[in-house]
């Protein structure tokens, strides 16, 4: 590649993640809260560009906390490169909580060397700001944190759910091609952008190119609803190699009211069981679903063993405890009803 062409738009631009031979145990994938708060900064500063959003967009424009909202569009900025300080590597059981933790523990060197790179990629009054927090860097933290939290409280807890299933759905789907079809079937139909070829996955870019050995470290794959319009990746060490992609199945109504979405799935397989299966994303015991439900442990017990017949739900015993979660197809259920 001319070294000329690096941050100039080219359509050969292309990152490649080199795997080893056998290495389909090192491909794993995860969820990214912060991800999905970072790009939903994006939607608000530029809603035109992301259509399947504007339901979402609708619902919570009146209610953003301005100061939160100005702090994290100044770090986040409307597009290109995404701070890494901002995101934890991404896990299956990855939670907002452990999303925010993970960002107020932030690393400061790590953290003043990504706000240097958003430096030289502004201008004017969000450059100051910018510049104001690499001088004071421990305080920016807290700031950006505590913002962090106010607006996802305000714009991304109500709709978390909803966000949940879908990327989990495309997980199980995914997860599924690879077992049945192997992992380059799956590379090559994550996007457009992405093929897989000669032990890579590649992934092409705008304005960025680089080999990235993943051998021993192993490659993330996160889906994602609110950046639907590409793929995004991470790179830098220390960070975890990552490929962002976009979610499949997103539709413009994936922000609707969860009860639509119950009612939807309790014409397919009854109200109680849909519940179960609505909330069945963690391993929970026949009592702790039976109390939760409010139904009686017998009762519960006879809906799970109808989910688990169906292939919706998987129990394993933990001790003395019998454990029930959703299956891929579970998950895949779930997520075409929305």
């Amino acid at each position: 590649m001319d070294r000329n062409m690096e941050g100039v738009e080219w359509e050969h631009h292309h990152v490649d993640f080199r795997l080893g031979a056998g290495d389909i145990q090192a491909v794993r994938f995860g969820i990214s809260p912060g991800h999905e708060l970072a790009h939903a900064v994006r939607v608000l500063l530029r809603p035109e560009q992301y259509p399947l959003a504007w339901g979402w967009l609708k619902d919570v424009r009146g209610r953003l906390p301005a100061d939160a909202f100005g702090v994290l569009a100044h770090v986040i900025g409307a597009d290109g490169y995404l701070p890494d300080f901002l995101t934890t590597t991404a896990r299956w059981d990855l939670t907002p909580d452990d999303e925010l933790a993970a960002l107020r523990a932030a690393p400061i060197a790590g953290m003043r060397v990504d706000l240097g790179k958003m430096i030289v990629r502004s201008s004017g009054r969000r450059q100051e700001v910018l510049r104001g927090m690499r001088e004071h860097p421990v305080r920016a933290r807290t700031i950006i944190a505590d913002a962090w939290a106010e607006l996802w409280d305000s714009a991304m807890a109500s709709v978390w759910p909803q966000l949940e299933r879908i990327l989990r759905a495309d997980v199980a789907v995914r997860s599924r091609t690879v077992a049945t079809e192997g992992l380059a079937a799956m590379a090559s139909g994550i996007h457009p952008q992405v093929s897989w070829g000669d032990g890579s996955v590649r992934v092409r870019l705008r304005r960025h190119s680089e080999q990235v050995d993943c051998r021993g470290s192993g490659l993330v794959l996160v889906p994602s609803v609110m950046s639907s319009w590409g793929c995004m990746v991470l790179t830098e060490t220390p960070a975890q190699p990552t490929l962002f992609y976009p979610a499949r199945g997103v539709t413009a109504g994936w922000a609707r009211d969860a009860a639509d979405l119950e009612r939807a799935l309790a014409a397919l397989v009854g109200a109680a069981r849909a519940a179960i299966l609505l909330s069945a994303h963690v391993p929970r015991t026949t009592s702790r679903v039976a109390a939760e439900s409010g139904i009686a442990v017998s009762t519960a017990s006879h809906h799970l063993a109808v989910l688990r017949d169906a292939g919706l739900v998987v129990s394993t015993r933990d001790g003395a405890r019998m454990l029930h979660l959703r299956t891929p197809l579970g998950e895949a259920l779930v997520g075409a009803a929305l």
